[in-house]
């Protein structure tokens, strides 16, 4: 296993080798991941529609335990990464300790939300009855066992925040090879074992979860992180990870409330728009994979940088990773400006559809530069142990710019499809701008001093 820590001070060149030798195998992650999702929805659509109904309405409830757990990722991933660039190991394994004690806690609480409420959860979510049934049984399998899917979460930030993310990359890779095994094998049956349909894709989620969590436990157990599970017990340590975790659900629960406000606007400007706004949405979602990798490294290098009271290096480290985004995804933005009609022709052959997508596209791709700074000083942030700025811009993002947007834009103004994109557009440039401005001020001398204190 590989871990970086920082030792003296490099050149540009040397950081920019540093950071993409992070970023790089938490972007191949970010994307087995992503190509793994379209593959089990592939699966449960041979079922039928409504069977992918009820695998979407309960995933949309997982997501909100998810946007807790990756939230105690966050707040570990800062603190164990401060701790390894102040050269104190002690009390990056403490505070490893109490991150995966968390982090049972949570999964064990939302297991028994699950087996509980179930149903009214998924009747919330506008789960009609011929999907409820299916809902409920894909949902109490993997619900119950949020243990896992809390467990992956912090292992994995534990390992990447000592420097470590081929680790996670690598686990990632087997076992979602495996899983799309499993999915065909669990779902339609094979050589006498009964295909269990809905049921099945659950379980080889949760196999495989369970799989993936004690892969990372092994690996960080030969690690120089390595740590009991059963060793003393920091009422400080669990303070500082749920204070520097809690804006980070908040900022999460935030999003995914005002994803469900702005959607519900764009359906009132037309079914057809809508549809065609997820389409577009479903395409961008791979041009997020190099922000979502250069993220990762830039919470690992700023939090070991602050912890080492280097503040220049953290600020030059957040502000390098950043230009590196821009230039990967405004080659990204390019892509979609130009293959845009080929793109969207994957989801649908009608005229107005694919109109529609190439136009939302196409606006979106000169917004690539902004959505990179935003992804990465976010991160950054979050690695200088400022989980309040990045909560800020979403809620200023979403619940101001987007819906206000989208209402003026795409129905006052009758701008459709072009409207909601503009808003989207603008929101994100804005964010870069605060996120920038606030990054500059946490990486001064004094704030750095501060956090250390």
């Amino acid at each position: 296993m590989e871990e970086f820590s920082l030792k003296d001070s490099k050149t540009p060149k040397q950081k920019m080798v540093v950071i993409l030798g992070l970023a790089i195998p938490a972007m191949i992650e970010n994307i087995l991941q992503t190509v793994v999702g379209f593959v089990d929805t592939l699966f449960v659509s041979k079922l039928g529609l409504n069977e992918v109904t009820a695998v979407g309405v309960a995933n949309a409830v997982l997501a909100v335990y998810i946007a807790i757990f990756m939230a105690i990722g966050v707040g570990t991933s800062s603190l164990i990464a401060r701790s390894i660039g102040a050269g104190d190991i002690s009390k990056a394994k403490s505070i490893a300790r109490q991150s995966t004690f968390i982090s049972v806690i949570a999964g064990i609480n939302f297991g028994l939300i699950t087996i509980f409420f179930s149903e009214p959860l998924l009747r919330l979510m506008g789960a009609e009855a011929e999907v409820l049934q299916d809902g409920i049984t894909y949902f109490k399998i993997v619900g119950v066992s949020s243990i896992f899917i809390s467990l992956m979460f912090t292992f994995g930030s534990i390992l990447r925040a000592a420097g470590d993310t081929k680790t996670p990359m690598k686990v990632g890779w087997w076992i979602n090879i495996l899983h799309i095994g499993l999915d065909y094998v669990l779902i339609f049956g094979y050589i006498g074992i009964p295909g269990l349909g809905v049921a099945g894709a659950a379980w080889a989620t949760v196999i495989v979860r369970m799989i993936g969590t004690i892969a990372l436990f092994i690996y960080i157990k030969r690690s120089s992180l390595s740590f009991t599970i059963f060793g003393s017990y920091s009422r400080k340590d669990s303070y500082f990870i749920i204070k520097l975790s809690t804006p980070a659900a908040i900022e999460r629960l935030i999003m995914r409330l005002g994803q469900v406000l702005y959607f519900g606007l764009i359906v009132k400007i037309g079914a057809d728009i809508f549809a065609a706004h997820s389409i577009a949405g479903n395409i961008e979602m791979f041009a997020y994979m190099p922000g979502y990798g250069l993220a990762i490294a830039a919470t690992t290098l700023v939090g070991q940088s602050i912890g080492a009271k280097r503040s220049k290096e953290a600020y030059e480290y957040g502000m390098i990773t950043s230009w590196i985004a821009v230039g990967f995804m405004s080659f990204v933005g390019v892509l979609l400006y130009f293959l845009s009609p080929w793109f969207a022709t994957w989801f649908t052959t009608d005229e107005n559809a694919v109109d529609m997508v190439v136009t939302a596209l196409r606006i979106d791709a000169f917004a690539q530069p902004a959505l990179a700074i935003g992804l990465v000083l976010a991160g950054a942030l979050q690695g200088a142990g400022d989980t309040k700025s990045p909560m800020y811009s979403t809620a200023i993002g979403i619940w101001v710019i987007r819906i206000i947007g989208v209402y003026i834009l795409g129905i006052h103004l009758g701008m459709g499809i072009a409207g909601v994109w503009f808003s989207i557009a603008i929101d994100l440039y804005i964010r870069a701008i605060f996120l920038l401005y606030r990054f500059k001020k946490e990486t001064t001398v004094e704030n750095c001093r501060k956090m250390q204190s």
